[in-house]
């Protein structure tokens, strides 16, 4: 059913120029589904970060259309954007960008304190309610710098769930870990997609990361070679 597209890619092409101009996206098409857990897999410098910049709306410098939510972002101001990326995606990168002057609970809540909907009190409650889907409710008064790697991880992934998105987008997220602190973050990704229905688009190189996903999309040379 079309309303279940979460996310649709039409022929997006990419091109840089330094100084010659190089394709490094070619008409890239898929969609993504609400409630799906799909990876995207490929060597280095095959386009797959290139695009998830794109899809995140982060990169407007392309060809083709990018759909979110059945609206249509190609074209959109800066700030429309920028409210889209704020209200429907979360983020979780290979290092966690979390703040060590703020408090593991305020790290949470910074994507809420930025939407502006929602009072303060009401937003430390909601932190903590996701810091309590990955056990990390003990540690919110501590500060980054006193937790573990892979428990920073946990509060970087609690701190992409803060506004209840649409899409989670990772890059490498497990590309820092150990196999232990990976196979706990795969985990976690696993039950969102399977007890919250949480939609995740996530880029990586870690074959059985991905081989655990509902659906790889595997990039080459900038062009899907298969999906």
């Amino acid at each position: 059913m079309k309303q279940d597209i979460v996310l649709e890619a039409r022929q997006i092409s990419k091109y840089f120029y330094s100084p010659q101009k190089t394709q490094v996206l070619r008409e890239v098409s898929f969609q993504i589904q609400k409630g799906e857990f799909v990876s995207v897999m490929g060597k280095s410098g095959c386009g797959k970060s290139t695009l998830l910049y794109i899809l995140s709306t982060m990169d407007t410098d392309y060809e083709g259309d990018l759909i979110m939510d059945g609206e249509l972002l190609t074209g959109k101001s800066p700030n429309h954007l920028a409210q889209v990326r704020n209200q429907k995606i979360g983020f979780v990168f290979q290092f966690h960008y979390l703040l060590n002057e703020f408090s593991v609970l305020e790290n949470v809540m910074i994507p809420g304190l930025k939407l502006g909907k929602e009072q303060r009190q009401a937003l430390e409650h909601k932190a903590e309610q996701k810091l309590r889907i990955f056990d990390m409710q003990d540690h919110m008064l501590k500060t980054p710098n006193q937790l573990s790697g892979g428990q920073k991880q946990r509060v970087a992934i609690a701190r992409s769930l803060m506004n209840d998105p649409l899409l989670i987008m990772g890059d490498e997220p497990t590309g820092n870990l150990d196999k232990k602190n990976s196979d706990i973050v795969f985990n976690i990704f696993k039950e969102l997609a399977a007890e919250f229905k949480q939609t995740m688009l996530i880029v990586t190189h870690d074959p059985e990361f991905a081989a655990g996903t509902d659906r790889v999309i595997e990039m080459e040379d900038g062009r899907i070679l298969r999906m």
